[in-house]
């Protein structure tokens, strides 16, 4: 009669109703709590997997052999063996497996098992031009005891070195070779056991490192079942007389609420970290590697924090030059873009170097259309206190903006930095976009005295009473309306921002990094402190002026509404929104303007080219224009630009990265957003350039359009360790990323057709390190 087999494989319900699911689960729980109580004691004398299946591997002509060692009383099932590789170069072949036993079980039926000693052969194809100094292996088994307990179905992570020919270790039976095994890869080596209820952490979290080329180190985790890492508790360091690493690529973890950290990203079963290395010489280096990490078991206990030290031997390579703030560069002559000098910077230099530099980027940024549309809203608060308004008040309230804007920025990049995307791409949502413009609207209405001329007497008194009260409360308005600003109005990454959140993110280091935030927000405010404090000076005191004054203040309201909304309509609807400031412009110009003196006589002229351009907008809508300043189709001309194809997913990416490696060619990634003024920047100037077009002309040209920022947008983004668009990947003919080639934010054609002309080159290599990526692979 057969043994019966206890799994311990996890049973799963799906597509059951919700009543039914309760009552099933109830069931299960019932049935497995009966399984356990029929469990003999005898179940406390089974061995741990990695004792009962005992491994060893060799490399020899190109064949990949894996040695098995299998305990009295255990079996291994043939159908559940499998092997993967974890390296891009290498390429396994199908597996050569020896003539088993047939067996039959209640749960698996007949099935041919391994018993005993037996070997499986793999061929494998590597590229012998990116190969490392060991292949990582994945092993898929799952196995079985006579004595009832079937164990879960495991991968585990080894490596198996390409050179010395020899096998890592001998059969796993003697206990002189599990030490040697253990040597050679401390992955393999088995779980010992003291009888605890929890793992020592040593066994629990088994780590050990690996060259991966000259300017590559891998760091690999084995985790017991049951136990998991936290993502934000890896640390990384070595001597920086030796070498400098890069940001560590990490896999996406699974997210997890626990009683210690609340919710965090955590990691199961493996680990695989990838290093790179920048050294400060070429030659063969041994390199001290200290890894810290803290994890927790799922039954309750968290390990403290603590720090593994390593050494991995890296062989000859290429060196590294100095960039500025005297941190490592990448590869001597390689390109380093300005997000990565950016970081650099934060990170290690000077700060009062760090916040001059960036207020000084803040004021470059504030000439940008990210940021102009906040001078008609700040003239707009000013010119609606009225004929009260005085310098010092007009200073005040910009004053109240700027702050209010440049508190948010910061915060909101700090946030992002931690959740890993752009927070205002959050508030993009058409609806906040919508009820947004509307308020400007609003605004506009009531500059043009709608709500005087209509509110009844009694509630106007009253309202009247309640402002009087409360004319403090003004400076609180206009604080939230500078931080609405900051959060969907200037919904823009440009290097500097990039680089802050980077070094937010990767470093944790806040003080710095929103140091350099809260230094950009105050120069992209310094302009707007000017303009307003100049609007409560120039502005007239009283009179019928100061009335048409607020109603032009009004029409930029109109203006500011017409900008937010045409984010989210139709291109062709675009020009009818912006015919409506337009025309009550040029109305207000040929009415509200009265005398013939050199300034009103222009006003009146000014007035007539807006009624022209309305009746344009209005005329290029219905024959199809999309571009405000050349409304009508025979205006704008022919504009032939590139043409991409849209991947909405990480696995729609590596299918055209791969096709494109297939085929030898070079691949760019552009990440747009229909929110995103940058990105409509660069398609109607940037990528319609001919030098653009011919620098890109063999390359598959990519486009992920991340306007929804749903989840498939989000793993995009954190895929790539980027917190919004506009952003520009870079693949070379290998399919591998040249990430200090990106691009982040508005770029001239000239400067991007030169700059993708050297990234999608074959002679180009992948950078060592880049400060401001997670690694795009």
């Amino acid at each position: 009669m057969l043994p019966t087999c206890h799994s311990i494989t996890t049973v799963g319900v799906r597509n059951t109703p919700r009543g039914a699911a309760g009552r099933t689960g109830l069931l299960l729980a019932a049935m497995l709590l009966l399984l356990a109580l029929a469990v003999p004691a005898q179940a406390e004398d089974f061995i741990p997997p990695e004792q009962a299946f005992r491994y060893s591997t060799e490399m020899r002509d190109g064949v990949v052999t894996v040695r098995w060692t299998v305990a009295d009383g255990y079996y291994l099932y043939r159908n559940r063996l499998g092997f993967e590789s974890g390296a891009g170069w290498a390429k396994l072949g199908e597996p050569r497996y020896p003539p088993g036993e047939s067996h039959t079980d209640e749960y698996f039926g007949t099935q041919e098992i391994y018993r005993g000693e037996f070997a499986v052969a793999v061929p494998v194809e590597i590229d012998a031009a990116a190969a490392g100094a060991s292949l990582p292996l994945v092993l898929k088994l799952q196995g079985c005891a006579d004595a009832g307990l079937c164990y879960p179905p495991t991968r585990w992570n080894t490596a198996v070195p390409l050179s010395g020919g020899g096998a890592l270790a001998a059969l796993l039976g003697r206990s002189e070779a599990a030490a040697a095994g253990a040597a050679a890869n401390p992955l393999a080596a088995p779980i010992p056991t003291d009888g605890g209820d929890f793992l020592p952490p040593d066994v629990a979290f088994r780590v050990a490192a690996f060259q991966d080329g000259p300017d590559r180190v891998r760091v690999e985790w084995q985790i017991e079942p049951g136990y998991y890492l936290y993502r934000n508790r890896l640390q990384f360091s070595t001597d920086p007389a030796l070498a400098q690493l890069g940001t560590a690529q990490l896999p996406q973890g699974k997210l997890k609420t626990d009683e210690f950290f609340g919710e965090q990203e955590v990691y199961y079963d493996t680990l695989v970290a990838i290093l790179p290395v920048s050294r400060n010489g070429a030659s063969a280096l041994e390199l001290p590697l200290s890894v810290g990490f803290q994890g927790c078991a799922d039954a309750g206990l968290c390990y403290p924090p603590e720090t593994r030290r390593l050494v991995v031997e890296l062989p000859a390579g290429v060196g590294t030059t100095a960039t500025a703030g005297g941190a490592p560069g990448n590869q001597a002559g390689a390109f380093v873009s300005e997000q990565d000098r950016l970081a650099i910077l934060i990170r290690d230099g000077n700060l009062a170097l760090v916040l001059a530099t960036f207020f000084g980027l803040g004021l470059l940024l504030a000439l940008t259309p990210c940021v102009l549309p906040m001078v008609p809203i700040l003239s707009g608060i000013i010119a609606g206190q009225g004929s009260n308004v005085t310098t010092r008040r007009a200073f005040l309230l910009s004053l109240t903006y700027v702050l209010g804007m440049a508190f948010t920025n910061t915060l909101a990049g700090i946030a992002a930095a931690a959740a890993g995307q752009q927070i205002q791409a959050a508030f993009q949502q058409t609806w906040i976009i919508v009820l947004f413009g509307l308020l400007f609207v609003v605004l506009a209405l009531s500059m043009f005295g709608l709500f005087t001329i209509q509110m009844p007497s009694a509630l106007q008194s009253r309202l009247t009473e309640v402002s009087n009260r409360q004319r403090a409360g003004t400076y609180g308005g206009t604080a939230i309306m500078g931080a609405l600003s900051a959060l969907i109005v200037t919904a823009c990454v440009a290097p500097p921002l990039f680089a802050a959140l980077a070094v937010i993110g990767q470093t944790g280091d806040m003080a710095r990094g929103g140091s350099a935030l809260f230094a950009m927000s105050l120069g992209m405010g310094a302009p707007l402190l000017v303009i307003g404090t100049s609007a409560g000076k120039l502005l007239p005191r009283a009179g019928a002026w100061m009335d048409t004054v607020k109603k032009f203040f009004g029409v930029l309201m109109l203006g500011v509404a017409a900008l937010m909304l045409a984010r989210v309509v139709p291109e062709r609807w675009a020009l009818l929104l912006w015919a409506v400031p337009a025309a009550i412009g040029a109305w207000l110009l040929w009415t509200e303007v009265r005398g013939r003196t050199p300034v009103t006589l222009a006003l009146r002229v000014a007035g007539v080219l807006l009624g022209l351009w309305s009746l344009a907008l209005v005329a290029g809508a219905g024959l199809g224009g999309t571009d405000p300043l050349r409304p009508l189709p025979m205006m704008a001309g022919e504009h032939h630009g590139l043409e991409f194809r849209r991947v909405k997913t990480v696995d729609e990416l590596d299918s055209e990265v791969a096709a494109a490696r297939a085929a030898g060619r070079p691949v760019m990634l552009d990440f747009y957003a229909d929110w995103c003024v940058s990105c409509k920047e660069m398609e109607k100037y940037t990528f319609t350039a001919d030098a653009v077009i011919a620098a890109l002309g063999d390359a598959v040209l990519l486009q992920a359009d991340v306007t929804a920022n749903d989840a498939a947008d989000q793993a995009l983004l954190k895929r790539f360790g980027i917190f919004g668009p506009p952003t520009i990947a870079f693949y070379g003919p290998d399919g591998v990323e040249r990430s200090n080639y990106r691009v982040v934010g508005f770029m001239k054609a000239e400067e991007f057709a030169g700059l993708a002309r050297e990234a999608v080159s074959a002679r180009t290599v992948a950078a060592a390190a880049s400060p401001t990526n997670g690694g795009g692979r």
